[in-house]
Parts: structure tokens; C-alpha cells; sequence
């Protein structure tokens, strides 16, 4: 008995509670918290369990490596985004909504930039699986099916997505210099708008 108890007493004192009270949640939560506030260099198993206030080892039974972490953190930063997105387009006519689109994306990748990064992050192609990424995509799909007409407009999905996310990428390496950035959005939106073939009431695509 004096055994345990020392045993105990030892690990409360190394700051290292017993059992360890940490779950999924937290975990990604606290996470988010050290890759906003200190960027992705801060951002290690270690670190995390210290300001959890648990013994590393005990992150490892929710996520086997930081990479398993660092796919979830892109996940709920998928989440959070389309959140916004649905927010800002709901009851939008279907232009209004492409547009409104394309500024709440900036705006959460200017407010998250190191969530947006880590969500835009290399990695090898796979097939596309159920979960917050794969909700993403339909709804930018959806909101371009609208403009187009076509339910699967896989193609034009791709020029809007690949339009903005090189935008937000240019505009945060300083290359669009002082002048107008916003200007260069709107004109790029129109040109999708305008230039995206249509399919008219009639059934006859448009040119």
C-alpha cells in the first residue's frame, strides 16, 4: 500500500495526473490552440502533453504519431470552414452564393493561416473518403453546380477551388504587391462567372 501511494503522490508531483484525464477532443482542441497561437513549429507531441498537463504517452493512445494528429487538425480545420461557408451563403440566389463563397474563403484563410496551410499541405493523392475534406468539396460543387446547371461539374469545381487557393497563396506572399489585391478577386470572379459554359432551361449548354 505504501508503495502505491508513493507511486501516486510521485506522479502528481511530476505535474502528471493519475489516471490521465484527456480525451480526442481535448487533445485537437489544445492542438488548434498551439498551431494558431505559436504556428507549426510549436506544434510536437511534447509539447502538447505539457500543456495538458499529462505524460506524453498518454497522446498516444488517441493519435500513434503527430502526423495522425496533424490529418486531424486539417480535418477540423475542413470543418470549421465549411461551417463558415454554409453560414454565409444560406438562402443565396446561386451567383450571390459563388461570390460569397469566395470572400468567406479568404477571409478564413487570413484568419487561420497556419490551420489553412496545414489543411493545404502536400501529401500523396488518395481516394477521396467520408469526413470533413470530402464535405468540402461537394459543397463548393454544389455551389458551382448552381452557376453551371451541371449536378457534377467536377471540372469548373476545380477552376474555382484551384482560382482561389492560388489567389490566397499569391496575395500571402506579398506578389500582388500594395496595389489591389480585392480588385484582382472580383475581376477573377466575373471571368468564372462569365466564362463557365451553362446549361440554359432549355437543356442547351451555352458557349
Amino acid at each position: 500500500m505504501y508503495g502505491l501511494r508513493n507511486l501516486l503522490s510521485s506522479r502528481t508531483l511530476l505535474g502528471m495526473p493519475y489516471p490521465a484525464k484527456t480525451n480526442r477532443d481535448d487533445i485537437v482542441r489544445e492542438a488548434l490552440e498551439l498551431l494558431e497561437t505559436k504556428g507549426p513549429a510549436a506544434l510536437s507531441m511534447r509539447t502538447l502533453a505539457s500543456k495538458l498537463g499529462v505524460n506524453a504517452s498518454s497522446l498516444y493512445h488517441h493519435f500513434s504519431n503527430k502526423e495522425v494528429l496533424e490529418k486531424a487538425l486539417a480535418d477540423e480545420g475542413a470543418r470549421v470552414l465549411l461551417e463558415r461557408l454554409e453560414t454565409a451563403t444560406r438562402r443565396q440566389a446561386a451567383e450571390e452564393a459563388f461570390q460569397t463563397t469566395a470572400r468567406a474563403y479568404l477571409d478564413f484563410c487570413h484568419g487561420h493561416p497556419a490551420l489553412y496551410d496545414l489543411f493545404t499541405a502536400p501529401r500523396p493523392p488518395t481516394q477521396a473518403e467520408a469526413g470533413a475534406g470530402k464535405d468540402l468539396w461537394n459543397f463548393v460543387l454544389a455551389r458551382v453546380a448552381e452557376v453551371t446547371g451541371r449536378p457534377d461539374d467536377t471540372a469548373a469545381a476545380v477552376a474555382f477551388w484551384s482560382f482561389l487557393h492560388g489567389f490566397v497563396s499569391l496575395e500571402r506572399a506579398g506578389l500582388f504587391g500594395l496595389s489591389g489585391a480585392r480588385e484582382g478577386l472580383e475581376a477573377g470572379l466575373e471571368a468564372l462567372l462569365s466564362g463557365l459554359p451553362k446549361v440554359e432551361r432549355t437543356g442547351v449548354e451555352s458557349k
